[in-house]
């Protein structure tokens, strides 16, 4: 009865195509990975209280976990390619919940780096945004855009719109009390997966939405050494392309510029200058909800607008919200001025970025979408690691916040190399 009931969803009998309901499976798991990413933004502080660690000591684990999230992109879209998604999707929710659970015996600093550095940072690795753009992908043609944004709003809204519960849950209960939500979370998250996850609209004899013809079905993957090489292969194709290296190195910097400095330093600067955490997370917060517009509108602008034009922008405005924030003096208005403003921005760049590649790189488009999401956690990581030296050695996360404000306005400029060519080969894999 309910094989029976998903083919007559699949196949539009009741007013929907099962893709929709693919993407809205994935935005869960998306929204639930980020809230794990999103959550030692509010636990540097009882860390350090608790246990005595220095900021740069708790940074370098959390920059670790940053730099896996995004190595582990490539290697993600061929795992998915080889595997399907369900079953790296579940796998992923699953190692990360094993990374949260070994928390809450943590008693010295290598522990932090084991559960958050390396099992958390694998585990949101397999996913992160590679997952959103393999469905994305794979499961629309029409509306592509505006499904790259739904998902990509979920990871920015994730990583934001739960840090005010969570600091409230650590400030009233403690943080252990906070991780044990987010692990209810995951659980809920791998329940959805296994039970409406679906690989391909050919498993349940669907075109993708949209299409006009019949896809043809997927190559082969080979052995698993040709799966673990097919991301090299796609990297050495891709690196002869100009305009790779400018979506690698703009990515680079979006990450440096979010995830990595504000999702991870904000509320540890807002308390240098008063703000208690609690009320820091609601300003993430509501970057988060301004983020979520954003970035669906991001999308239905990438089906209708020059993508190279839109990141131009993009950068340019996120690089002047990020020079004026040392500016603000840290007020109400002045902070609610920033949220709203950046907030438009957070991941706005994510939509167009894989707009491009999709249509450069064609059939490698997932493999070299991990790539380029590998520079953005590699950035990511460069900007934890860097605003938490910046406060223990300067005794201030500002220079940290100029230094990405500039780079904003650097990649902004750089995108204006990339020009319009036919797209590279596909890789067999």
């Amino acid at each position: 009865m309910k094989a029976m009931s998903l083919t007559a969803t699949a196949n539009g009998q009741n007013g929907m195509h099962y893709g929709w309901i693919v993407a809205a499976v994935t935005f869960l798991t998306m929204l639930v990975t980020a809230g794990a990413v999103g959550a030692p933004g509010v636990l540097i502080a009882p860390l350090e209280r608790e246990f005595g660690w220095a900021n740069a000591d708790i940074s370098s684990a959390l920059a670790i976990r940053l730099v896996l999230f995004g190595l582990m992109g490539p290697f993600a879209a061929a795992f998915m390619n080889r595997f399907g998604v369900r079953r790296v999707a579940a796998v992923a929710l699953v190692l990360i919940a094993c990374g949260v659970a070994g928390s809450f015996a943590m008693t010295q600093i290598w522990h932090l780096l084991l559960f958050w550095g390396v099992i958390v940072g694998l585990g949101t690795g397999l996913t992160a945004m590679v997952l959103g753009a393999t469905v994305a992908t794979r499961w629309f043609v029409a509306r592509r855009g505006l499904v790259l944004g739904l998902l990509t709003a979920s990871t920015a809204t994730g990583q934001l719109v739960f840090l005010p519960l969570l600091a409230w849950l650590t400030d009233r209960y403690g943080w252990r009390t906070a991780l044990a939500f987010v692990l209810v979370m995951l659980m809920t998250a791998t329940a959805a997966v296994l039970a409406l996850m679906r690989d391909r609209p050919s498993d349940l004899g669907l075109r993708p939405y949209g299409a006009t013809a019949d896809v043809p079905p997927p190559q082969s993957p080979g052995g698993f050494a040709a799966m673990l090489m097919s991301p090299l292969l796609a990297l050495r194709a891709a690196s002869t392309s100009l305009t790779f290296w400018v979506l690698f190195g703009t990515f680079f910097v979006c990450g440096a510029s979010t995830n990595g400095l504000v999702q991870t330093h904000f509320v540890s600067l807002c308390g240098d200058y008063g703000i208690a955490a609690v009320t820091a997370a609601g300003m993430l917060a509501v970057i988060g909800v301004f983020d979520f517009a954003g970035t669906v509108g991001s999308g239905w602008l990438s089906d209708r607008y020059d993508c190279r034009v839109l990141l131009f922008w993009y950068y340019g405005l996120r690089g002047l919200s990020l020079l004026y924030l040392p500016f603000s003096d840290f007020t109400f208005y002045g902070l609610s001025l920033f949220a709203i403003f950046y907030g438009l921005d957070w991941v706005a760049t994510v939509p167009p970025t894989v707009k491009l590649v999709a249509d450069r790189f064609g059939e490698n488009a997932n493999l070299v979408f991990g790539w380029v999401f590998a520079g953005h956690q590699l950035g990511a990581a460069t900007a934890a690691y860097g605003a938490g030296f910046s406060r223990t050695v300067y005794a201030s996360y500002l220079p940290a916040f100029f230094i990405a404000g500039a780079l904003c306005l650097f990649a902004a400029g750089a995108l204006l190399l990339i020009r319009e060519r036919p797209p590279i080969a596909a890789i067999a894999r």
